[in-house]
């Protein structure tokens, strides 16, 4: 590939579709890595001590202007939304019209979308229900936290936005190869979801960058997954807990098991020792997310004080369990929502500015 035309990006957007426009405009690897640093971090690419006439080639000066509009346009900002917790999801669109969302969180971390949609059709899930609709490729990820990085730092990126980064593997780990580098994020800091998929098992511990591993689990019963997640790989609760906790112990990070809690569907007494059969020992930690509900959708949340009861009993009985708040609850912005509500009424949601916080300038 010797690069492309001015707006006229290909459909699924990579890194490397980014580094052959680079090339073709005469950057060498220095200029290339310069480049995307300083766009990654939503920096000018007149920042930094090297100043652009003397460190980029007249050809790459010539076409920056038309490159960085185009980079910049591979996610741009539809609206925000922000909580009462210090989150703010953001509705973001690619560069081919298609929506995706964002989330930023408390404490530098940002939730982003591998997938227009999601195959994996979770009952209680909103992203599920429209299925797939495309990949989100690497250079559209690295676009969202470019995107998130001009309203406030981001030093946490977790793929836990729309989609199942286990069937996006390949532009997943590329992202995640860049942000543990040219990112600057931390490697533990970088969190990969997923329902549990044997490939993830046999890829994360060969890349350059090995991220934290947190695990859709949602029940013990293999039954109940299968009728939760009817579309994730036919594995066992148990063996994906052991393939998870091998990985943790192999990295240093702790296995983190992620459990959307549904009113009295996965909130019983049966279940509660179903966790503490998998998970007590483990090099891992429970985080209890109470579920966001959904119009048109059968579950609800339980009451937090039902919630708070639970984890009591787990961490006395020798897990250890964080029971937090699924960040959006108070704007009704669970996964996919904004997404849905725009097509729904046929216009972007209310727009709410933010100044942007002051972000310290990459290493040069």
């Amino acid at each position: 590939m010797t690069g492309f035309p001015a707006g006229k990006l290909p459909p699924v957007h990579s890194l490397d579709d980014l580094r052959h426009r680079l090339r073709a405009a005469g950057a060498g690897p220095a200029h290339e890595r310069r480049v995307l640093r300083l766009w990654s971090h939503g920096r000018p690419q007149d920042d930094g001590p090297r100043a652009i006439e003397t460190f980029l080639p007249q050809s790459l000066r010539d076409e920056l202007p038309a490159i960085t509009a185009d980079f910049d346009a591979l996610a741009t900002l539809v609206s925000q939304h922000p909580g009462e917790d210090g989150s703010v999801r953001l509705l973001v669109r690619l560069a081919d019209g298609q929506t995706c969302e964002s989330v930023l969180l408390p404490r530098g971390g940002l939730c982003v979308s591998s997938q227009v949609g999601c195959a994996v059709g979770c009952r209680f899930c909103m992203t599920g229900r429209e299925g797939l609709l495309r990949q989100i490729g690497s250079a559209e990820i690295v676009a969202q936290v470019a995107l998130a990085r001009r309203l406030r730092a981001v030093r946490k990126v977790v793929f836990m936005g729309m989609g199942e980064p286990a069937h996006n593997l390949a532009h997943v780990m590329d992202a995640i190869d860049f942000l543990g580098t040219v990112g600057n994020i931390g490697h533990k800091s970088l969190v990969f979801s997923t329902v549990g998929d044997e490939r993830v098992f046999e890829r994360l511990p060969r890349g350059p960058v090995k991220p934290a591993l947190a695990l859709s689990l949602h029940t013990t019963r293999d039954d109940l997954r299968a009728e939760l997640l009817p579309r994730a790989p036919r594995i066992t609760p148990a063996d994906l807990v052991e393939a998870g906790d091998r990985y943790a112990r192999e990295t240093g990070y702790p296995l983190q098991v992620q459990w959307t809690l549904l009113d009295g569907v996965n909130d019983t007494a049966e279940e509660v020792d179903g966790i503490v059969r998998l998970l007590k020992g483990r090099f891992a930690v429970l985080n209890m997310i109470p579920y966001n509900t959904v119009e048109g959708l059968p579950y609800r949340r339980p009451a937090w004080e039902r919630a708070a009861e639970l984890a009591r009993q787990l961490h006395r009985r020798g897990v250890l369990t964080k029971l937090r708040r699924s960040a959006g609850q108070d704007v009704d912005g669970g996964c996919g929502q904004l997404r849905a509500r725009g097509k729904v009424e046929g216009a972007v949601p209310r727009y709410v500015p933010i100044v942007p916080a002051a972000v310290p300038a990459p290493p040069a």
